[in-house]
Order: C-alpha cells, then structure tokens, then sequence
C-alpha cells in the first residue's frame, strides 16, 4: 500500500496554525464586503465569550486589565486560536481527513457564534467562506509536502512513503501567509470604510437652545493634579461589552419609540439636531469602578430631553422601565419614573458641543443622571421600547439587579488624585487633592486624615452640579517620612461614605457598586 509522508512536528503545526490563519482572515474579509461586522467569527465568538462569562470573571478583568480588558480578550483568544491551529496540525500529520474534521467542528463553533450574535442571516456567508478557506489551505499545504512519487521502502515489508517536500511546503506555506494577511488587511480596511468621521465632520459644532452654565473658576485643581472639570471628549471613560465600535452614520440613524406607548414614533437623527438642545453638566460612574477608580468622567452633554420624546409617544400607565436597544443588541433598562424626576435625563446627540465620538455611542445615545451606567446609558441607542419589569436587559438577564427598591443610586465616592500612590514629595507642606461625588444629591463636605490622626474639612472647590463631582484640596506640614492620606465624604443629604471596604460584586443586588475610604500612601523627603 503506499502512504504519505508522516511530516515533521514544526511542519504539521504550522499547516494547522495557518490554516486557522487562514480561515479567521476570509471570514473576516467577507464580513468587510458584506458590511456586517458581528459576521466576522472571530469577533461573533469574542462576544459570545463576553455574554457567557459569570458577572464575577467580568468584574475581575476590568479590576484587572481595566480598559484594557478586551484587548486581553483578543490576545487570550489568538493565544488559544494559535493552540488549537497547532493541535489540527499535529492529527494532520498521521490522519489528515481528521485534520479537516477538526477545522470543520472550529468552524462549526464560528457559525453558531454568528448565527447568535449577527442580525442579518446573510451574514453566515462569513464563517461559511472561513470554513472552506480553512479547509482548503490545510489539505494544499498537505500536499504540498508529498513528493508525486513514492519510494521504496528499506525495509521490504513496510509501505510505500511519500517523501517529505521541504521546499514545496515552504513555498506552500509563504503562499498561505501572504493571502492570509491580504484577506485580513483587506477585511480591515472594508470593517473601517464606513466613513463616520465625514458624518461626524457634517453636524458641526453643537449650539444648544438651553445651555449650561458656565463652570466656575476654581472649580478644580488640575495644577494640584485633580482631573480637569470638564473631561476631554477623547479621555473620557469607555466601558461596554464590544469588542470593536460600532461604526454608524448620522445620516442612517432612526430612533424608534415603541412598547407600551400611545403613538410609537421614529425620528431621524436629522429631526433630533434640529430640535431645541439642553446641555447638562454630567459627570457619569461606572458600576465597576472600584474604590479610588479611574471609571468617572464629566462632559457637558447636548441632546433633547428623554421625557419630551416619550411624552409625544404618550407613556401608557402600565409602563414601568424604558428599555434602551444598542446597535449592537445591547439593552438597558431605566425606571420611567428616574427619567422624570432626573435633573438632565437625555438622548444625547453631544458631548462638550461636539457631536458624540464613535466609542462614546455616536450618533445617539441615552444619558440619566444619577444611575450607573448599567441601567441609564444606552449607546448607539436605535429604540426606545416602554415595558414593564418583565422584559429583562442585558445586564439583568446576568444577574444585576435592575428594579426598584433594589436599583441604588450612585453611591458617595471621593478619592485622592494627589499625591499619588508611593510618589516622593520633597518640602514640608503636602497638599493632599482629590475629587468627590454623588450625583444627584451633590457633595456637602469632604474630610481628610493623614495617617491615623484625626480627620480634618478639606477646601471644596465650587459647586457646579448636584450631578456633577467636585474637587477638594487641603494643605498640611509633615515630617519626612512614610505617610498615608484617606479621604471621605458627606452628601448634600447628610450621609457619609460607607467605610466598609466593598468590591462592585456584593451580597443582595449585584453589582451594587464600591464602597471604602480611599487612601495613599507616601514619602515625604
């Protein structure tokens, strides 16, 4: 009987690591021509990683890798991808139909994740074209590792061999390198050519009819090393659950009002920028920020009013929530009643008069002072659907809590900005500067305790907001030495910030945001 060649480990694993090469870049090539994103099965199984993975995995990532949790996401997954690629390969090198198989059941996994997470069936062309591709590149590359011409064998009573190609393969392998990287910079290339900046470009600059009132000077210390007041559009925190951006024209934006409404109604974003503009000091929280986060940012938002809209839909008695649906099939659920009683509860259009940046929800998104994100943010917002607490969004669906009694609001959090973690500060006189904040009940005091002493009122900045944070600074003489400042707060209401040290995943509603009193330790030289 005559065989092929067994091939050797490094040959093997790099036809099965390039054939899965091969395959992720033609899905990805043909998801850009269909111009269905989520039909790219790499990024469909990224994000049916994200919706399958336990609130407490999640919490752990973004403390861990923080924003760049995604990108850890990517890495991980190209780690496994490469891992599996190398196991085809290997099978490849004694059973090659099994090699083939294998690709099959990856690909299978690919066209389910696309099936799941893609609103268009068309879509399924992607991981379809990924298969065949994956399949194709493996069994070339096998072949171009035999000779045509079989040996005699030493041995008399073994079989015929298949020499091993050495230049062949080489030559096959460079050929499958080079199309694979056409197919995924062209897949790129077609995913970004959706020109939103030219979209963005057109609004222009954003004049709203009612506009904010000017932040006051002194408002924050960013000499002292406090945040600015308002937050560049550009730094401002981003946290979803996408693994790129959704890319949307202004110009094919509806909005849908549905549900448990008297008239549904649909708005184009045209017919939203020409209506009369709010903006509103903000500054927003991620519930996963933890004690002395990064996860808080202010903007000047622009946009219309959320209750203006809902009122011309006509807001049927039975409905208790606003569930908000994202281009990308995201959901947020926010109590009709918060969108009432809100100072600034809006569909915004912009940010600090700039219409809204493509990772910040562009071109529309929705904005409820006072509530995490998590149940007021909506971004690349497509409908507003009103509905009872039966429909459960996203988040709820995992297990948060999204219902009044148990929906907090945002919780009293200060930390300190300066000085920072283990940093050398030279002079007797430290000034300890920080940022606080409670939106919607606003900041009343904010005290600060060096070391174990006895904790001291700190210098407030001027208020801005009840919705906004606000800054505080206090000066004091220290001895050289290692010293430690923590920081607490009191709302408007009278309420001091919880001590008790507590992630964003406790007991009862999950999650339910960080408690603790932030504090730093430094040097004094």
């Amino acid at each position: 009987m005559r065989k092929l060649s067994r091939l050797g480990v490094v040959a093997g694993t790099a036809s099965g690591v390039l054939a899965v090469a091969a395959a992720l870049s033609v899905g990805h090539l043909v998801a850009g021509l269909l111009r269905i994103s989520d039909a790219s099965p790499f990024l469909a199984v990224g994000n049916a990683a994200i919706d399958r993975t336990p609130a407490p995995v999640k919490e752990f990532a973004i403390e861990t890798f923080g924003t760049n949790d995604k990108a850890a996401l990517l890495i991980g997954m190209a780690v496994v991808l490469v891992l599996v690629g190398a196991v085809i390969g290997l099978i490849s090198r004694r059973a090659p139909l099994f090699g083939v198989a294998a690709v099959g059941l990856v690909g299978a996994v690919g066209v389910a994740a696309v099936y799941e997470q893609s609103s268009r069936r068309v879509g399924l062309f992607a991981p379809g074209a990924a298969v065949l591709a994956g399949v194709a590149v493996l069994w070339w590359l096998l072949a171009c590792a035999q000779s045509s011409e079989p040996v005699e064998p030493v041995d008399p009573g073994s079989a015929l061999r298949r020499p091993f190609q050495r230049r062949r393969f080489l030559v096959g392998a460079l050929g499958a390198t080079t199309g694979t990287a056409i197919a995924a910079l062209g897949g790129f290339t077609l995913a970004g050519r959706n020109d939103v900046e030219a979209s963005r470009r057109a609004i222009g600059a954003l004049v709203p009819t009612v506009p904010a009132p000017p932040i006051p000077p002194g408002a924050a210390f960013p000499e002292l090393g406090t945040p600015r007041f308002l937050t560049p559009i550009a730094d401002f925190y981003r946290i979803d659950i996408n693994l790129t951006v959704p890319r949307l024209r202004a110009e094919d934006a509806v909005l849908r009002i549905t549900g448990l409404v008297d008239r549904p109604m649909a708005f184009t974003f045209d017919e939203i920028r020409n209506m009369p503009l709010i903006e509103k000091t903000i500054t927003m929280t991620c519930v996963s920020n933890p004690v002395g986060g990064p996860y808080v940012s202010t903007a000047n938002f622009v946009g219309v009013p959320l209750i203006t809209l809902l009122d011309r839909a006509g807001v049927q008695p039975g409905a208790t929530q606003m569930v908000g649906h994202s281009a990308d099939g995201f959901t947020v659920g926010t109590p009709v009643q918060a969108i009432r009683d809100a100072d600034g509860a809006m569909l915004a259009i912009g940010m600090n008069r700039e219409p809204l940046l493509p990772e910040h929800g562009f071109p529309m998104r929705t904005v409820v002072p006072g509530l995490y994100g998590y149940v007021s943010a909506t971004k690349w917002v497509t409908e507003l659907e009103l509905a009872t607490y039966d429909v459960k969004p996203y988040w709820v669906k995992r297990g948060w809590d999204g219902e009044p009694p148990g929906l907090a609001p945002i919780k009293i959090s200060s930390r300190v900005d300066a000085p920072g973690a283990f940093q050398k500060v030279s002079g007797a006189d430290v000034t300890v500067a920080g940022t606080a904040w409670a939106q919607g009940r606003g900041i009343k005091r904010v005290e600060v305790r060096f070391d174990d002493g006895d904790w001291e009122p700190a210098e407030l900045a001027p208020a801005v907001s009840p919705n906004t944070w606000r800054m505080f600074r206090l000066t004091r003489a220290l001895p050289p030495g290692q010293h430690a400042a923590s920081c607490r707060a009191v709302d408007t209401q009278g309420n001091l910030q919880a001590q008790a040290r507590l992630g964003v995943i406790t007991p009862g509603p999950t999650p339910d945001g960080s408690t603790g009193w932030h504090s730093v330790v430094f040097t004094v030289i």
